[in-house]
């Protein structure tokens, strides 16, 4: 296998370089492709936010937030130090502008201040701010001609979910975007494909005989998937409120792992054939009825003996709100491998654990030799596929237990990225800021694939939207509403039980 490169020379505008994004994800990033030496020595990074700060308290700031992670256990990225050498040397490339994103002399300066720049007229412009500056962003740096490419340089946009909020305004957007760039400079970004578990998951399906041929209709009896957190909107109700879980999770971060798992060989790994591949099985997804939705609401309650409020108790949330924070969804794939399995979808807060996974039910062996006696404790053939927060994989099975009798009992095997690979603290978007960079966009989302998702789920939203039921409330540290439980029951099935990683392969037996 060929080593990894630098990176080409280009600048990095960063719009919302104050912003918590660029402070606890893209930095990071940053710093750790700079330890890797996967960025160019002509690097340079321009912060442009609306903020009054210099270029010095910027790096400051910046400086300050990864030594804080240090000690931070809870952070996404917890080194045990910071290597001083590596950061001197991603804060030389550090400069900063005040800029207002609605002011058309703002991206002028910015043209004259690229043309100064050392790594030459290449430029990546990551909109690291609210969706509602998208478009004013974009319509800037067209009006300015920043999007053109000339003399072999490039000009690439990545954008920041929410990329719309409904299947009207996501093709709207894309309609807007595409009138000043062209399809194959922007980067629409879901930081979910850029862990390293999600990225596995091509390998593990199509590098081995083993998996690939379970994967279809004929041996796979259900999926679920499954994103829950434990915490709750914490003080992000302006964003919360209008936007809910659905909105939030399924038609970006739940539908690329339902499509990584999911999705056909693509004839190579070249990027339109993997989003070829993605976008057709996108294509299939029969759009979902209200029956086939669940909305859920957390009540208030106590959490590790301390009390927590009720959503709607939340600050900047509406006391009337029938935001959900809990979404499950029973989705059908009309194509010839999944046909008839459903896929059950479900994300919220509050809820018992943390964790996201992928779990694939088997079906059963088709002759039953041993009497249900037998198999009264024996597992159920799950596969699951752990993507946070112990990434790897877990199997359950039938085995003999030792004794004169023949009795079953449950057995599992287990990998973890951790114990078989030297894994160093990451945040996800080392690869994605990396990929754009190269110029590849297997891992980001096109605009065919972002509006199928939205069209999936736009009769729910729809329906969500006209009706004045409430969101079914649910206990915090629970699994969610009953509702969800109901939905399952009537295909004659049940949720597995959130439960740490650990304990899992010898609990999924315990559900049918």
């Amino acid at each position: 296998m060929a080593s990894p490169v630098p990176a080409p020379p280009c600048t990095i505008v960063i719009f919302g370089a104050a912003g918590d994004l660029t402070k606890r994800l893209l930095m990071p990033a940053l710093y750790n492709l700079a330890g890797s030496r996967l960025l160019d020595d002509g690097l340079e990074i321009v912060g442009a936010d609306h903020n009054v700060r210099t270029a010095e308290t910027w790096r400051a700031e910046l400086e300050a937030e990864l030594e804080s992670f240090t000690t931070d256990t809870a952070a996404e990225f917890h080194p045990d130090h910071i290597d001083n050498a590596t950061w001197a040397w991603v804060a030389r490339r550090l400069d900063y502008m005040v800029f207002d994103f609605e002011h058309p002399g703002d991206y002028a300066k910015l043209k004259e201040r690229l043309t100064q720049s050392k790594a030459g007229s290449s430029g990546i412009f990551y909109l690291a701010v609210s969706a509602r500056f998208f478009g004013t962003i974009v319509d800037g740096l067209g009006a300015a001609g920043l999007l053109n490419e000339e003399d072999g340089a490039f000009r690439r946009i990545v954008i920041e979910k929410p990329f719309g909020s409904d299947l009207p305004t996501a093709g709207a957007l894309n309609a807007r975007i595409l009138k000043v760039a062209s399809e194959r400079q922007v980067y629409r970004i879901d930081h979910f494909l850029g862990k390293e578990p999600v990225r596995g998951i091509l390998p593990l399906r199509f590098a081995n005989g083993l998996y690939e041929p379970l994967l279809r209709r004929e041996h796979v009896d259900s999926v679920q998937i499954t994103a829950a957190e434990t915490i709750g909107i914490e003080d992000r109700g302006a964003f919360y409120d209008p936007t809910g879980a659905l909105r939030d999770m399924v038609p970006n971060h739940l539908f690329s792992l339902l499509t990584m798992i999911s999705m056909d060989a693509p004839a190579s790994l070249d990027a339109e054939a993997v989003r070829d591949a993605k976008a057709q099985l996108l294509a299939a997804i029969r759009p979902l009825s209200p029956a086939d939705a669940v909305r859920g609401q957390y009540a208030a309650g106590t959490v590790d003996g301390k009390p927590v409020a009720a959503y709607r108790s939340e600050e900047r949330v509406a006391l009337d709100s029938r935001t959900e924070t809990y979404a499950a969804l029973n989705v059908r794939i009309d194509n010839g491998r999944w046909s008839g399995v459903p896929f059950y979808l479900r994300t919220g807060k509050r809820l018992a654990r943390h964790l996201t996974t992928i779990a694939i039910r088997l079906r059963p062996a088709p002759q039953r030799l041993f009497p249900p006696s037998a198999e009264r404790d024996a597992a159920a053939d799950v596969l699951t596929l752990w993507i946070a927060p112990d990434p790897g994989l877990t199997s359950s099975f039938r085995a003999k237990a030792p004794g004169p009798l023949m009795q079953l009992g449950p057995a599992s095997s287990a990998f973890r990225y951790d114990q078989d690979f030297d894994e160093k603290p990451t945040v996800g978007y080392e690869t994605l800021l990396y990929q754009c960079m190269l110029g590849n966009p297997a891992l980001f989302q096109r605009d065919d694939m972002i509006e199928a998702s939205w069209a999936a789920v736009q009769p729910v939203l729809d329906d969500w939207a006209s009706s004045k039921d409430a969101p079914q409330p649910y206990a915090p540290n629970s699994d969610g509403p009953a509702a969800a439980d109901e939905m399952l029951a009537r295909d004659g099935r049940r949720w597995l039980p959130l439960e740490p990683s650990e304990k899992a392969a010898s609990q999924e037996g315990k559900t049918t």
